[in-house]
């Protein structure tokens, strides 16, 4: 049974703020983003396919070439842009919480909905997926572990929702989030 929690921030959005989902490489964002927007009727975007649409790179290619000091730079500046955009549901890339003011512009323009997961499964989820620079290690699997100890603190800090995608369907976890909104009296403002 998937987890839905709460924080004690009160929610007071608008009817076009944005909504993002923030968690670790493998917890669903995007999958889960894409079905969301399409329940809510509304815009999705991933934020590393805007990074790389801006950079006309691939992710690897600019950890390759500016490491990943460079390519959170880069994250932060379509960041910043892109959650000023009403209407939109955003899958932020797994690191986005590290920098400060990520979790300032997160924080002030819209609804923040951390993905949760296990290091287990999503060591299972991302296993083979080569596209994953941060993983390019002897110890994939401890990788996760230790990336999951670092940010999991910064995900529970900005989200004001948590839901466990470890186990059900993209379908009831969508369905969850979806009744979570109108439990919380919020639903009609994320049409």
């Amino acid at each position: 049974m998937s987890e839905i929690t709460q924080d004690s921030t009160p929610i007071s959005l608008s009817a076009r703020k944005p909504i993002f989902l923030v968690g670790m490489m493998g917890a669903g964002k995007t999958t889960i983003g894409k079905a969301l927007a399409r329940t809510l009727g509304r815009d999705f975007l991933d934020l590393d396919h805007e990074i790389v649409g801006r950079c006309g790179v691939s992710i690897p290619v600019i950890f390759d070439i500016e490491g990943e000091e460079g390519f959170r730079k880069r994250e932060t500046l379509v960041l910043d842009e892109v959650a000023r955009l009403e209407g939109i549901v955003l899958a932020t890339g797994g690191g986005a919480v590290l920098r400060e003011e990520n979790r300032a512009v997160l924080k002030q323009y819209g609804l923040v909905i951390y993905l949760k997961a296990s290091a287990d499964e999503l060591y299972r989820r991302v296993a083979k997926d080569k596209n994953r620079p941060l993983l390019a290690t002897p110890n994939p699997k401890a990788r996760i572990v230790e990336l999951l100890a670092q940010r999991e603190v910064l995900y529970e800090s900005v989200a004001n929702l948590t839901i466990e995608t470890g186990s059900g369907s993209i379908v009831s976890v969508v369905r969850k989030i979806h009744n979570l909104l109108q439990k919380s009296g919020i639903n009609h403002e994320y049409r």
